[in-house]
């Protein structure tokens, strides 16, 4: 591998185990993106139902279950989405830390690797 300066760096195991570390955790954080994406969209999903929930004036309610419609309580209905919004946003919280853990990672990565090879690798996303 040739370095800007002329000479050649020799690629030892250890670095491309951590090329290949930084690779899937490149990879696993574009996953995240997509997961953070639709955990984002249905914590909004579940607070929209229960703001309709709150407008609605009926005693009973459908409440999808799987792919039945079920009718419910609407004091049961509040109560299971109240348990649904506590579970998305733990699992928002959850996905955004293992992110932030992803990333601390890789520019750990970034440091050893740009360090031994300067410009001769590329780690940066165009």
């Amino acid at each position: 591998m040739q370095q800007g300066d002329g000479t050649e760096a020799q690629v030892t195991w250890d670095d491309q185990q951590n090329i290949n570390r930084f690779g899937r955790l490149n990879n696993r954080l574009h996953e995240l993106a997509d997961e953070i994406r639709l955990a984002k969209e249905a914590n909004e999903n579940l607070e929209d139902a229960g703001n309709e929930l709150i407008l609605s004036d009926e005693d009973v309610v459908r409440f999808q279950i799987g792919e039945v419609f079920a009718h419910m309580p609407v004091d049961d209905v509040e109560a299971k989405l109240e348990q649904m919004k506590e579970d998305a946003a733990k699992k928002l919280e959850r996905l955004e830390e293992e992110k932030e853990s992803i990333l601390t990672h890789m520019a750990e990565l970034k440091k050893i690797l740009y360090g031994k090879f300067g410009e001769a690798i590329n780690l940066e996303e165009d």
